[in-house]
């Protein structure tokens, strides 16, 4: 391996303005830090940022324990991550925890022993019996997005589900729904709560009760939604209206209600937690909470920096607010939105 060293002896120079040509600490004159560049190349000398930062005590690097499942919001919600960290120099190791506690707790374990600068973190169902102590553990700075837990005293950031998906079935409810059925996220998670609390408490202010038989666990996948949907169709008295919360659970009950030949919104109106860039292309147009899914991220990046500078700083709790999308699978006419 070529050291700064050797670039040094070959450029007449000292290993100290190596350096500083290398990491632009200081000025260094024209001709001499072309002389240095010109040895780089002649040597084959490649920069390890990585490196020279481990040397110095830090390797500018946070770790993301993230699920990897295929939905658009992660994927944004990933880029806002990455895109504030790198505006802030750092690196990120990204790793998926699988939605399971068991190899969450690993990955997260394999980031400390790696010596993150801190971890941005969307928890399991079950994080708090094997993740929680390894962090505790660590002197690691971190921050929980998307999936907020109350009960802790720690930075965390999400967006408003229970207010915004109040509003929508709140919304379905002024179209005439008395029968709203909710496809529900996986359970334990605190995003799949607060959504079916913002369910009930739609119903609970239009003073309708709610029929457990409408409300049916979707798992939070493709297949999930599928399987809710064809059973909320099989009912005796069964819904007029459809509210699935998350993407993936959204395609899935789409799926089935087409193989099912049920026309929406004709037959049956339907709205969905989270939007995703192609929901107007669909045919009627999708209804949708759009989340800041970037602005997530990059909140949680920011709120990570100001832990790592300031340790001592109170957590802050931040919910960013949700837009939503009035389009037509809900039955909405021009008036209603």
């Amino acid at each position: 391996m070529v050291t700064m060293t050797d670039v040094a002896r070959a450029a007449g120079v000292s290993v100290s303005t190596v350096s500083h040509v290398v990491n632009g600490t200081r000025l260094v004159a024209p001709k001499t830090r072309e002389q240095v560049h010109r040895a780089m190349r002649l040597l084959g000398y490649e920069h390890h940022p990585i490196a020279r930062s481990l040397a110095a005590g830090s390797n500018q690097t946070i770790g993301l324990a993230i699920t990897a499942a295929s939905n658009p919001y992660w994927v944004e919600l990933i880029q806002g991550i990455d895109g504030e960290a790198t505006r802030a120099g750092l690196n990120v190791i990204i790793v998926d925890t699988r939605d399971d506690a068991r190899h969450e707790a690993s990955t997260v374990a394999n980031l400390l022993a790696h010596h993150i600068e801190g971890l941005v973190i969307a928890p399991a169902v079950g994080w708090r019996e094997l993740t929680l102590p390894l962090l505790r553990d660590h002197p690691v700075p971190y921050v929980i997005v998307d999936r907020i837990d109350p009960d802790l005293r720690v930075d965390q950031v999400g967006v408003e589900n229970e207010a915004s998906t109040a509003a929508v079935v709140d919304h379905l409810i002024s179209l005439g729904h008395t029968r709203i059925g909710m496809v529900a996220g996986i359970a334990g998670l605190s995003t799949s709560a607060e959504r079916l609390r913002g369910y009930r408490l739609a119903h609970q202010r239009a003073e309708l009760p709610v029929d457990p038989s409408l409300v049916l666990d979707g798992s939070s996948t493709s297949e999930g939604g599928r399987k809710a949907a064809l059973a909320l169709l099989d009912l005796p008295d069964p819904p007029t209206a459809v509210f699935a919360a998350n993407n993936n659970m959204t395609i899935g009950a789409l799926a089935a209600l087409k193989a099912a030949g049920v026309r929406v919104p004709r037959d049956l109106a339907v709205a969905a937690f989270d939007d995703f860039a192609w929901a107007d292309l669909f045919s009627p147009g999708l209804t949708t909470v759009a989340q800041p899914s970037a602005a997530i991220g990059a909140r949680a990046v920011q709120l990570l920096l100001r832990r790592m500078t300031d340790p001592d700083a109170p957590p802050q709790t931040v919910r960013l607010p949700a837009e939503i999308m009035h389009r037509e699978s809900c039955g909405c006419t021009p008036a209603h939105r």
